[in-house]
C-alpha cells in the first residue's frame, strides 16, 4: 500500500513538473498573442521625417527609409524574388512568422560547433529589425524583434511583407532596397535583373561587404553559384535554365561611381543620440519627430575621410574602423565614421566602444610630468626593467621589438620613440593617482585604475574621448565639449535649441601644453631617429605642414591621434573581436587614414604654425619686445626637443635678424618667458 502511494505521489510531482511548465508557457504566449493583437498592425511609414543639414546649410538626409522609393512585388523581377526566397527562408510561405524546424536545426549547429554563428531568423523577423530595431545582440532586441514579427504575421499578408522586406533591406554601397541595389550594380531596375544577376544581388544581405561583388567577386561569385543550386534544389528553375545562369557571365556597374555619394549614417546616428538628450526624447521620436537638426558636418571632409578608409583598408578586411576629425576651438565634430559598413553593423565605434589606447595614452602622462617639475631633458634610463610595486608584485614592460637604448634618454627623446620604460618610470615618480586626476582634466569620464601600466594606455576610453583630450592640447589648454549640433527646429517652425559658442575655460598651464605640442611634433621628424625611428616614420614623407600627434598600438588595436592648429583627428582600428593584428600593415591603417585625410583636409588652407602662449606678456619689461619675441618663442620648443635629442643645437645663423641677441641677453629673454637657459643658445623648460 505504501509503495502504491509512493508510486502515486512520484506521478503527480512529475504531471506537475512537465505540466505546469507548459501551463505557464501557454499562459505566457496567449498574453502575448493578446497584447499583440489589441496593439494594432505596426506601421510601416514613416510620419513626419527629421531632416539634417551640414554644416553650411545644405539638407544631407532624412532617416533612410524616407529616401527610397517604394517598389511592388510586380516591378521586380521573379528571379529575385525566388533566390530570395531560396536562399534566405524556403518555408516563407509556411510558417507563421518563426521556422522551428530551422530554429532547431540551428541550435543543434550551435552546440555542435560550440558557436552561436547559425542564424534561424525569417525573413519577417528581418524585415521587424530593419523596421523598427537596431542590430545589436541583445536578448531586449531579440524579445521586441519577436514581438513586431508576431505583429507583422498577424496584420499582414505574406506579399505584404515580402514586399516590405525587399524594399528595405541593406545590399551594401548605401543601396537599401533590391531597386537600389539593381542600379548599383547592375545599373538597371530590379524588373529587368536575370536569374544570373537576380542570384548575385541576393547573395549580398547575408554580409553586404562580405558578399559585395564590388568588394569581392570571387566569394560573391561562389555564394551566386550556392543560391541558383539551391533554386535548383527546390524546383524554382530548370535544368537549362540553372546551366545558363551558372555560366553567365556579369556586367557590373561602375563601382567607382557608387563611391561619390557622402555616407553620414554613422554620423547621423550619433546626432540622433545627441539629439534624443537634448530633447529627452527617445531616439524613435526624434527620427519621427519632424525636427530640422542643423550640424557641423562638413561634407568635403567626410568624403575625404571616407576615401581614406576606402583607399587603405581592402573591402575582404574584417579589421573595422573609426574616425572623429573635430574642430579644437569650438568642439564642433566635422566627420565621422563608426565603421567600414554602416548597414552591416550599426555599432558606432567611434562613440560607443571601449578600447585600449595604448602609447597614444602617454602625452596626458607626460603633460602632469611638466607640471611636476620634468623638462625636455630630463633623462631616464631606458633599459629591460622589472619594477617592483607596492603590493609587493613585479612589472616588467617592454619596448617595441625589444629595443633599449641602455642609456640615459631625454622626456623628448622618450616620446618621440614611445619609450615604455621611461613612461612607467614616470608613472611611478608621479604616484599612480597623478594620471587618472590628470585624465579627468582632460575631459576622460572612463574609469582610470590607478597602476603603473596606465602609463601605456591600459584602461579602456572611448575615441570621442581621445579626441577631446588631444583638441585640448591643440587649442592651448581650453576645455571643449565635443558635439554634432548647432541647431533644432522643431516641426512648428520654434527653435527648441541652439548652440552657443563660448570660450572655452582655461583648464590647462599654456605653456606646458604649448611644449608638450612642440614635443609632439617630433614623431614625425625622422633626424629625431636613434635606437628605434620615430614612430611616424612610415607616413612623415606625406605631410606637408606642421603636425602634432601620437600614435597607440596594442596587440588588437592601433591609434593615431594628431591634430594641426585647426583640426585634431583621431583614428582607431582593431578587430570587433578583440583578436590580435598579426599583420604589420593592419598596425599601420590608423596611421594612412590619418595622413590621407589630414593632408585632404588641409588641401587649400594657408599653413598655420602652433602658436606659443603670450605669458610672457605679463611681465612689464618686456611687453614692448611682444612682437619681436615671438618668433623666438615661437622656435624654443623645438630647439629643445632638438638639443634633448643631441642632434643639433639652435645656431645663432638660424635666427632672425632681430633674435641675434648678445649671449648675455639670451638668459635674460628665457627667464622672461618662464624658461631656463640652457647653453649653446637653447632654451629649456623650468
Amino acid at each position: 500500500m505504501n509503495t502504491y502511494l509512493q508510486s502515486s505521489h512520484r506521478q503527480k510531482i512529475i504531471a506537475r513538473i512537465i505540466v505546469y511548465p507548459i501551463f505557464a508557457i501557454l499562459l505566457c504566449l496567449t498574453a502575448v498573442f493578446t497584447v499583440a493583437f489589441l496593439s494594432g498592425a505596426p506601421d510601416l511609414t514613416m510620419h513626419k521625417q527629421t531632416t539634417y543639414y551640414s554644416a553650411d546649410g545644405k539638407k544631407i538626409t532624412h532617416e533612410r527609409h524616407s529616401q527610397r522609393k517604394w517598389v511592388p512585388l510586380q516591378n521586380m523581377s521573379a528571379y529575385l524574388i525566388d533566390a530570395t526566397i531560396a536562399i534566405e527562408d524556403k518555408r516563407f510561405f509556411e510558417h507563421k512568422g518563426f521556422d522551428v524546424k530551422r530554429i532547431m536545426s540551428a541550435i543543434y549547429k550551435d552546440i555542435k560547433t560550440r558557436s552561436l554563428k547559425e542564424g534561424a531568423s525569417t525573413l519577417t523577423q528581418q524585415y521587424a529589425r530593419s523596421l523598427y530595431l537596431s542590430t545589436e545582440k541583445t536578448l531586449t532586441r531579440k524579445l521586441k524583434e519577436a514581438f513586431y514579427t508576431i505583429r507583422l504575421e498577424m496584420f499582414y499578408s505574406k506579399k505584404e511583407i515580402l514586399e516590405g522586406y525587399l524594399n528595405t533591406v541593406y545590399y551594401g554601397y548605401g543601396a537599401y532596397g533590391a531597386d537600389e541595389a539593381s542600379e548599383v550594380y547592375f545599373a538597371k531596375p530590379a524588373k529587368d535583373l536575370s536569374l544570373a544577376e537576380a542570384a548575385m544581388i541576393a547573395g549580398i544581405p547575408k554580409g553586404p561587404t562580405y558578399y559585395s561583388p564590388f568588394n569581392d567577386e570571387a566569394r560573391a561569385k561562389n555564394r551566386q553559384q550556392l543560391i541558383l543550386r539551391q533554386m535548383h534544389a527546390e524546383n524554382m528553375i530548370g535544368d537549362k535554365a540553372y546551366a545558363m545562369a551558372a555560366n553567365a557571365p556579369l556586367q557590373y556597374a561602375n563601382k567607382e561611381s557608387q563611391n561619390q555619394t557622402t555616407n553620414v549614417s554613422y554620423f547621423t546616428d550619433t546626432v540622433l543620440h545627441e539629439a534624443a538628450t537634448i530633447l529627452n526624447l527617445d531616439r524613435q521620436a526624434v527620427k519621427n519627430g519632424g525636427f530640422k537638426i542643423y550640424t557641423t558636418l562638413d561634407q568635403a571632409e567626410q568624403k575625404d575621410l571616407e576615401a581614406a578608409v576606402s583607399k587603405t583598408i581592402p573591402g575582404t578586411s574584417d579589421i573595422e574602423i573609426a574616425a572623429i576629425a573635430m574642430d579644437p576651438k569650438t568642439g564642433a565634430i566635422h566627420a565621422l565614421t563608426g565603421g567600414k559598413d554602416h548597414g552591416e553593423s550599426q555599432f558606432n565605434r567611434a562613440i560607443a566602444a571601449k578600447r585600449m589606447p595604448g602609447s597614444a595614452f602617454k602625452p596626458f602622462l607626460y603633460y602632469a610630468a611638466l607640471n611636476r617639475g620634468y623638462s625636455p631633458t630630463t633623462m631616464l634610463t631606458s633599459k629591460p626593467t622589472a619594477f617592483q610595486l607596492a603590493d609587493g608584485k613585479t612589472y616588467e614592460p617592454g619596448n617595441y621589438n625589444g629595443y633599449y637604448a641602455n642609456k640615459p634618454i631625454t622626456l623628448a627623446q622618450a616620446l618621440a620613440l614611445s619609450d615604455n620604460i621611461y613612461a612607467v618610470k614616470t608613472n611611478l615618480y608621479l604616484g599612480v593617482d597623478t594620471l587618472p586626476k590628470t585624465a579627468k582634466k582632460f575631459g576622460f569620464t572612463s574609469h582610470m585604475p590607478a597602476v603603473a601600466s596606465l602609463a601605456l594606455g591600459t584602461a579602456a576610453v572611448s575615441l570621442k574621448e581621445m579626441v577631446t583630450g588631444y583638441g585640448m592640447l591643440a587649442n592651448g589648454g581650453k576645455e571643449v565639449t565635443a558635439h554634432t549640433i548647432t541647431k533644432i527646429i522643431d516641426p512648428y517652425g520654434k527653435t527648441v535649441y541652439e548652440q552657443d559658442f563660448p570660450t572655452g575655460k582655461a583648464v590647462l598651464n599654456p605653456k606646458k601644453t604649448f611644449i608638450l605640442t612642440e614635443l609632439l611634433t617630433g614623431m614625425f621628424d625622422t633626424s629625431l631617429n636613434g635606437y628605434m625611428s620615430v614612430t611616424g616614420a612610415t607616413i612623415a614623407d606625406r605631410l606637408t605642414r606642421p603636425y602634432a600627434g601620437k600614435s597607440g598600438t596594442t596587440d588588437s588595436d592601433s591609434w593615431m591621434i594628431g591634430y594641426s592648429p585647426d583640426l585634431v583627428t583621431g583614428v582607431w582600428t582593431g578587430y570587433d573581436d578583440n583578436r590580435a593584428m598579426n599583420k604589420v600593415v593592419e598596425h599601420a591603417y590608423a596611421k594612412d587614414v590619418w595622413a590621407d585625410f589630414m593632408e585632404e583636409a588641409h588641401r587649400g588652407m594657408p599653413v598655420h604654425d602652433f602658436q606659443a602662449p603670450k605669458a610672457w606678456s605679463l611681465f612689464p619689461s618686456i611687453r614692448k619686445r611682444e612682437k619681436e619675441l615671438l618668433p623666438f618663442v615661437q622656435k624654443v620648443a623645438s630647439c629643445i626637443l632638438k638639443k634633448a635629442m643631441n642632434l643639433t643645437t639652435f645656431a645663432t645663423s638660424t635666427m632672425t635678424k632681430q633674435n641675434r641677441y648678445r649671449k648675455r641677453n639670451r638668459k635674460k629673454d628665457c627667464l622672461n618667458v618662464g624658461l631656463i637657459y640652457c647653453s649653446d643658445n637653447i632654451c629649456a623648460s623650468h
